[in-house]
């Protein structure tokens, strides 16, 4: 993070030694003059010192253009269950130029469980356009971390020129389609968190909804989203390389 800082300074005022002055006036005139000029000096000096610290303070700090870090928060799902109610996450995007690496780090979660991690249009349903990343998987303790590349800032979109043939692979609750639909350049800023096993779910006390948020499409709730960022500027929005 780039902070600006602000300095005043002045000049001194200086006489050349042994310059003689083209008036003689008398020593009490002259202590006289000088302590009316001494608060005039005080006054401009003391106004330019205000101004620098206005400047200073007026200056926003700036986000380092190659790095943000966020929290990710309980989702609506979890909250209105009452739910694992020390869940959160710290994510940290570092860019690389032509890619970005994105660091999660996932606390408070059942131990021992698979979760799925999406990139998503908005941070609560209907979610929008969803792009899986991968599986974070926690620990004994219920901690968890995962490293995704790809690219994770202010240009990450999908579009769709046109519709096209899809494979039809899974048939589960939420069935493959045999075509995508068309869609012009649709960006997605937020990021999402889903048990992999609606199963999970129902043990750690959530609803066992059955949602499509996993590679067979047979996942649970969502736990984690970026919710404490608006829905039209995700935390993604946020790097600008």
């Amino acid at each position: 993070m780039n902070i600006a800082h602000s300095r005043a300074g002045g000049q001194p005022m200086e006489t050349a030694a042994g310059q003689s002055s083209a008036r003689h006036e008398s020593p009490g005139r002259a202590s006289s003059q000088r302590r009316m000029m001494k608060p005039h000096w005080s006054t401009a000096a003391s106004a330019l010192i205000a101004g620098a610290l206005v400047c200073a303070t007026a200056t926003p700090a700036l986000a380092d253009e190659q790095e943000i870090k966020f929290d990710m928060v309980r989702s609506a799902a979890v909250v209105k269950a009452g739910c694992l109610p020390n869940a959160k996450a710290k994510v940290k995007i570092e860019s690389e130029g032509a890619v970005e690496h994105m660091r999660v780090k996932v606390e408070g979660l059942p131990p021992n469980t698979d979760f799925d991690f999406f990139v998503i249009q908005v941070p609560n349903p209907p979610f929008g356009l969803s792009w899986y990343q991968g599986d974070i998987e926690t620990d004994g303790s219920g901690k968890g971390s995962q490293r995704f590349i790809g690219r994770f800032n202010i240009e990450t979109f999908i579009v769709a020129p046109n519709v096209a043939p899809a494979p039809i692979v899974f048939n589960n609750a939420f069935p493959d389609v045999g075509q995508n639909p068309a869609t012009f350049p649709v960006h997605q800023y937020h990021l999402g968190l889903w048990f992999n096993d609606p199963r999970d779910a129902a043990k750690a006390g959530c609803p066992g909804t059955v949602t499509p948020f996993n590679g067979e499409h047979n996942a649970g709730i969502q736990v984690l989203n970026t919710s404490n960022f608006p829905d039209l500027q995700g935390p993604l929005f946020n790097l600008k390389p």
